[in-house]
């Protein structure tokens, strides 16, 4: 069971690039070590010079973005690498949503296998929530309203997303797989009932006819 994720209130950060590949959401040298602080390797190689210094031009590190909840990007977001890590790295940063044209598809799965939303906005919502955030940059709060499908501006405009229905109501829910399989439980007692009824010889006990060693 996960965090359930409804309506959110935050702040969006906005990093209007295409094809931002795994390696830069989190570089391999925060993989090394099971006690890594994903946080802060998140996007780690660009918010971090090579002394450890913060590079002030990056967005995480200007004035409210430090605490962003949400994050606009452009298209093929999370490509390259399958490494789960990416999806875990924006997670424990806090960030709970994640909106592009579109996402590549492993870190698509890992998104919604790791309780994290991944929304399809087209270029024209794209642009117009990037405008949003610039018109108030300086109290850029944003709220996902995820049962209606829709993130409301400081201005109050609601902006559509796209989420397959299945994996919105899993995130309002807070379901994990092991949630998600055990929704059916009646259905697979249904299905082994009909097999030992139907197919007996399954699981009928045999006797072990192989050749025993002297």
């Amino acid at each position: 069971m996960r965090t359930p994720l409804s309506t959110v209130s935050g702040v969006l950060a906005v990093l209007p690039e295409t094809n931002v590949n795994t390696d830069a959401i989190i570089p391999s040298a925060w993989l090394r070590t099971a006690k890594a602080d994903l946080a802060r390797g998140l996007f780690g190689a660009r918010r971090f010079d090579e002394d450890g210094r913060e590079r002030p031009g990056f967005v995480l590190n200007q004035g409210p973005f430090r605490t962003a909840k949400f994050l606009l990007s452009g298209e093929n977001f999370g490509c390259g690498s399958s490494r789960e890590a990416a999806v875990w790295a924006l997670a424990q940063f806090g960030i709970r949503c994640v909106f592009a044209p579109s996402f590549a598809d492993i870190f698509y799965e890992n998104a919604f296998r790791n309780g994290v939303l991944a929304g399809i906005v087209d270029e024209a919502t794209g642009a117009a929530l990037a405008a949003a955030v610039e018109r108030h940059c300086d109290a850029p709060d944003f709220t996902v309203d995820l049962p209606a499908g829709v993130i409301v501006d400081p201005d109050g405009h609601r902006h559509a997303f796209t989420v397959p229905p299945h994996r919105a109501a899993a995130l309002i829910r807070g379901d994990d797989d092991i949630d998600l399989t055990l929704r059916h439980l009646d259905d697979i007692d249904g299905y082994f009932s009909a097999a030992k009824r139907d197919r007996d010889w399954l699981y009928t006990p045999t006797t072990d006819t192989r050749r025993q060693t002297p």
